[in-house]
């Protein structure tokens, strides 16, 4: 009998700078080093595996076997990276936009070790304008990508499908997946913030795919506002491919996320005042130019005809930043004292947690875990937010 274990991982998150201080993406926050990430994912966030989808960057692989070199990791023989208390995924995203897309697609491409993650990374370098930045469009056909990925043993996740910029369903086909990919070479379905499996769930032709909710962290307090909890063996790149196919009991038992109202495009808002729009166009600046709401966009798309599939809940959370009274202050107290996120946000018994942070501050986390906060839901880029004037 195999001994499988729960384990809590976090599939996607940025690189801000490498060791030399070189940018990989843009747009994070330039504490997301490989040393930072790793600590602060095992220490504070409470994270067993963790996807780097910068890894295709040479910089980022010379880093990784520099730290291998000194000790401080090693490669799992069932693939990935191991350091003390999580193991990290060699993942690398890309912008897809061939002759069939609408628009600009994201895609998540995982490999199981750092050579085939450098032989990808050839590849790759010649069919994109600059390998050392994230998240760059690849100039190839996107079913000769997923093909490069399968002959590399590879896993194929389109990223954050819903959300209205580059992504499958925003803008990157006008109706299925099959306008774009083979369906046969997808290996799973990231949701996104602004969604969660019951709306994705709507789509019939999802219903083949496992679901993953990760944070696309950007800064480290970011990491784990998303994430799934699987059950395997251990950490490690082949068991989780084998939880994604429910081979012998490894599965994904719970998907963690955000409530979709929390989500920054949740909601359809004009992209002139940034109000709330019902229909196609604002009736305060009477203006047709609007941010479509994922909400808006999966009603679109809903195509259920059959009985659902028996799925993993979906359970609601909210990250500690987004609670009222909670500064990083309080949060340091909270840390202290209680270790990881994972341990506060769903664990701790509030007699505890009233001995170290105020009423309002337990009452907060107490709304979370049972789903009662009042939010405003957010749209058009911006994050929603707890309704303080109902709280």
């Amino acid at each position: 009998m195999i001994k499988l274990q729960h384990f809590v991982t976090d599939l996607h998150v940025h690189i801000g700078r490498t060791r030399l201080g070189a940018a990989v993406k843009i747009t994070a926050a330039p504490s997301l080093t490989l040393p930072t990430i790793i600590k602060y994912a095992a220490d504070i966030k409470g994270i067993n595996m963790i996807g780097i989808i910068d890894c295709h960057v040479p910089e980022v692989l010379n880093e990784l076997e520099s730290m291998i070199g000194n000790g401080e990791a090693y490669q799992l023989t069932e693939g990935g990276v191991r350091f003390s208390g999580i193991t990290l995924l060699l993942g690398t995203e890309l912008e897809i936009y061939d002759e069939n897309c609408n628009g600009p697609i994201h895609v998540l491409c995982y490999l199981p070790s750092i050579d085939s993650m450098r032989v990808f990374g050839e590849w790759l370098a010649h069919r994109m304008k600059n390998r050392h930045l994230s998240s760059q469009r690849i100039y190839e056909h996107a079913q000769a990508i997923q093909a490069k990925v399968r002959r590399l043993n590879g896993l194929f996740i389109p990223a954050h499908v819903f959300t209205p910029f580059k992504s499958l369903y925003g803008k990157g086909v006008k109706k299925s997946l099959t306008e774009v990919f083979n369906p046969d070479l997808i290996d799973g379905i990231e949701l996104g913030l602004s969604s969660d499996t019951a709306m994705a769930e709507q789509l019939e032709e999802l219903g083949r795919y496992p679901f993953l909710s990760n944070s696309d962290a950007h800064s480290l307090e970011k990491m784990a506002r998303e994430y799934q909890i699987v059950q395997m063996k251990q950490p490690s790149f082949m068991e989780f491919k084998w939880a994604l196919q429910e081979r012998e009991g490894r599965k994904i038992v719970a998907n963690y996320g955000l409530n979709p109202l929390l989500g920054k495009y949740h909601q359809t808002i004009c992209a002139i005042c940034s109000k709330k729009v019902d229909g196609e166009s604002c009736t305060n600046c009477q203006i047709n130019k609007v941010i479509k709401g994922v909400s808006e966009r999966i009603k679109e798309l809903a195509s259920r005809k059959t009985k659902k599939i028996q799925r993993p809940p979906y359970i609601h959370q909210v990250p500690l930043e987004f609670l009222p009274k909670v500064g990083k202050q309080t949060l340091r107290k909270l840390r202290d004292h209680f270790g990881t996120d994972m341990n506060i946000i769903h664990s701790v018994p509030y007699e505890e947690l009233q001995k170290v942070v105020s009423m309002q501050v337990v009452n907060g986390i107490r709304m979370a875990r049972t789903g009662t906060l009042p939010i405003e839901a957010g749209g058009g880029g911006k994050y929603g937010k707890i309704d303080i004037k109902n709280y």
